[in-house]
């Protein structure tokens, strides 16, 4: 059957304006009533895009949308669909509820047939992002943004018809096995409708047909081979084939679906890393959040379009979707472009016993809405979930969650993401397929080089266990510079320094399996209040709104991208107070030349990073040349930096050099080392109140947090002024009356 002449009934209708919206619960209240009460609003939209960016509590609770909705004329069934909204969804038509929806990041859908009175209805949707303890996430850093914050549509299908109601998925599974040059494609199809024994589906992958097979028990499946097939080769080849299953009654099509899809093989090696298509393919990229500063969750096509651009300049292999399901929109523009995916449900931070059967039906969404891209490879189970301990309960869920992604879905790989603090012979450690863990040496505990060494120890101690590190940062204030930049002052500069050192790490372990920086951009935080803002996490190589790259994104831009660049880094810091100051380029160019005022004052050879000493008696102009690419800043000599330039600080930073605390001698002292101070047993009590007043420094997140055996070694070499200092956030009276503790208990 030719294109021109085939009939579908299904119509798929964005319906994003003319949205009533009030803050308040009003399941039986009609459109003017909820209008009445608030607003109009269009999607996508969220009621936390001010306050659940500004820091401490946001709102959190339910609210209304209401829209008239009416029936196509030839339409048998009306369907609405919601592609996101957090976290929990009630959907009413004239006060009777009609569906509950739990989980804040994936597709459902809602039957309104029944409902329609003269072919219209209003339907009302109550949307809750209240606390609870039975929906993933519940704790955890980044804010849980409430609202309708996708596309809404509208579907019209006729009264036989691909299924609708699995889950959110499209009604259509693919799964191609490849044999060589070949491709076995297994196809099926779902359907209903009380003419549907009597339809028949063909399938069609681009243009081949194949025979029409017939639907029995709601089902039709055949296979379709491809010779010759084109690999989806992540960035060098994403080549996808399409899908179409066309419902049939007699010669006419009454219903499709079509979906886009790739062919390839992966693996991961515990030695050799990630396989795609049998050749050494590094995994090297960032995690992304999909918030942007002002607007939330509700996030448009161009700001999708932003981020895939951003992760594409800087030559990233892969992304981590974190951590929930992402718009089905953003993982098309993966599959496209060639950035292999880990995606992943929003099972964070501490275990809800009551949430199991959310945590299992949130993974069965993600992975039946999502198994036809070729950009994903595995199914993350967890994030960090065992901050406040890892039971039999919490082992037993991730068990059944594990077994339940191989029956769904027995292509792909499961993962998990481990807190830095998990024993790495804990059994979580190998339930999976594969896992990462979430480092932070050289930011919340201990120095950049312990990364080296702690991943050198687990790989030397399991060599047949592949690892990968799903979380590494360094926050970082591009208000805040230094010429001397340390951990926990939150410069830009230190921020780079990190992440030099970090790039070089991992490549210098190619056995890593998948890197993920966190994050690509700032992010919503609500509990946070540090580096100088509140309510963000700083973490990211680009800021929140997208609109300044950071010097770090530069250091992976050098590492990574292959077009030709170059850049100063320490533009935001244009006055320096120092008579001869340090010049860094970032470039993928072995060889940079920098001028000064326009004249040539040195080349250097290298990779990455190229630092020159130069003179300042003024205002200057710095180019770095490297190849054809230049790049320029200015710089000024001063007597002194402006104050805004250093983070403000009611914590320790800075100011022990300022006012030093007394050390008697004989006495311990907050310069002692941790292992020094708990040889006492009093010592020991002071530092379990220390470690405690830490470990709940960073908001909410941190809450129950537990140091295991394995991790002291690193923590214990801290002094007290370093683990205080990092932590930030301690007012300096509170610190002296700590020191002054510790200089009553003899060493």
């Amino acid at each position: 059957m030719s294109e021109t002449s085939a009939r579908s009934s299904r119509r798929m209708t964005p319906i994003i304006d003319d949205w009533a919206f009030a803050p308040a619960a009003l399941p039986a209240a009609s459109w003017d009533e909820v209008a009445a009460a608030g607003s109009t609003v269009t999607l996508p939209h969220t009621w936390n895009a001010v306050d659940g960016q500004a820091g401490g509590d946001y709102r959190r609770g339910r609210s209304t949308y209401a829209r008239r909705v009416s029936a196509e004329t030839d339409a048998a069934e009306t369907w609405i669909e919601f592609a996101g909204a957090n976290s929990s969804a009630e959907v009413f038509v004239g006060g009777e509820l009609l569906s509950r929806h739990d989980g804040g990041y994936s597709t459902f859908r809602v039957d309104l047939t029944p409902h329609l009175v003269d072919g219209t209805a209003t339907v009302v949707v109550v949307v809750d992002n209240s606390a609870n303890q039975t929906v993933y996430p519940q704790q955890a850093d980044f804010t849980f943004y409430g609202g309708i914050y996708r596309e809404v549509r509208q579907i019209s299908v006729g009264a036989t018809h691909f299924v609708l109601d699995d889950h959110g998925g499209p009604g259509l599974t693919i799964t191609p096995t490849l044999s060589g040059d070949r491709a076995e494609v297994a196809l099926n199809a779902r359907v209903v409708g009380a003419a549907s024994s009597a339809a028949s589906v063909r399938f069609v992958i681009d243009g081949q047909e194949s025979s029409v097979v017939p639907v029995t028990a709601g089902e039709a499946s055949t296979e379709l081979t491809i010779v010759q097939v084109r690999r989806w080769h992540g960035l060098r080849d994403p080549h996808l084939y399409t899908a179409r299953a066309e419902l049939l009654e007699g010669e006419t099509v009454i219903d499709r679906v079509e979906l886009r899809f790739g062919c390839r093989e992966f693996a991961v090696d515990p030695e050799r890393g990630f396989l795609l298509n049998g050749e050494e393919y590094p995994l090297r990229g960032v995690s992304r959040h999909q918030d942007f500063e002002g607007v939330g969750n509700a996030i448009t096509e161009d700001m999708k379009q932003t981020d895939l651009a951003l992760i594409r300049e800087i030559g990233a292999t892969t992304v981590r979707l974190a951590h929930y399901q992402h718009d089905q929109r953003f993982y098309d523009l993966c599959d496209e472009v060639g950035l292999v995916v880990w995606a992943e449900i929003p099972q964070i931070t501490v275990f809800l016993p009551g949430g199991v059967d959310n945590a299992r039906e949130q993974l069965t969404e993600l992975i039946v809405q999502n198994r036809h891209h070729a950009s994903i490879v595995c199914w993350g189970l967890s994030n960090e979930i065992t901050l406040a301990g890892a039971g039999d309960d919490v082992l037993a869920a991730h068990r059944e969650l594990n077994n339940l992604a191989h029956r769904l879905d027995p292509t792909r790989l499961t993962a998990m993401a481990n807190l830095f603090l998990l024993e790495t012979d804990h059994p979580l450690i190998t339930l999976p397929d594969v896992m990462s863990y979430n480092l932070y040496f050289g930011w919340y505990v201990g120095e950049s080089a312990d990364n080296d060494s702690w991943l050198d120890d687990f790989h030397s101690s399991y060599p047949d266990i592949a690892i990968g590190l799903s979380e590494y940062g360094a926050d970082a204030n591009a208000q805040f510079q230094s010429a001397d930049p340390t951990k926990g002052d939150y410069t830009e500069s230190y921020q780079a320094l990190y992440h030099e050192h970090m790039v070089a790490m991992i490549e210098e372990r190619p056995w890593l399996w998948a890197t993920h920086v966190w994050n690509l951009a700032d992010f919503g935080s609500a509990g946070r209040d540090e580096g100088g803002v509140a309510g963000r996490n700083q973490k990211g190589l680009v800021s929140f709104d997208r609109s300044l790259k950071k010097d770090a994104f530069y250091v992976y831009k050098a590492a990574w991208a292959t077009e030709p660049f170059v850049h100063v880094a320490g533009r935001r810091r244009a006055d320096r107070a120092e008579d001869v100051t340090e010049v860094i380029v970032y470039s993928n160019q072995p060889e940079v030349t920098l001028l000064v005022d326009g004249a040539p004052v040195g080349t250097a050879s290298g990779v990455r990073a190229f630092r020159f000493e130069i003179p300042l008696t003024g205002e200057h102009e710095i180019t770095a040349r490297a190849a054809d690419a230049t790049d320029s800043i200015r710089l000024r000599k001063v007597d002194e930096v402006p104050p805004a330039s250093i983070m403000p600080t009611t914590s320790i930073a800075n100011w022990f050099d300022d006012a030093p605390l007394p050390t008697p001698d004989g006495f311990f002292s907050i310069h002692d080392s941790l292992a020094d101070i708990k040889r006492s047993e009093e010592g020991a009590r002071v530092i379990a109140s220390v470690l405690e007043a830490v470990s709940t420094s960073r908001g909410e997140v941190g809450r129950g947090v537990e140091i295991p055996p394995a991790m002291h070694a690193i923590v214990d070499r801290m002094s007290v002024a370093k683990l205080i200092k990092q932590a930030g956030g301690v007012p300096v009276e509170e610190v002296a009356a700590l020191n002054a503790q510790l200089n009553l208990i003899a060493k």
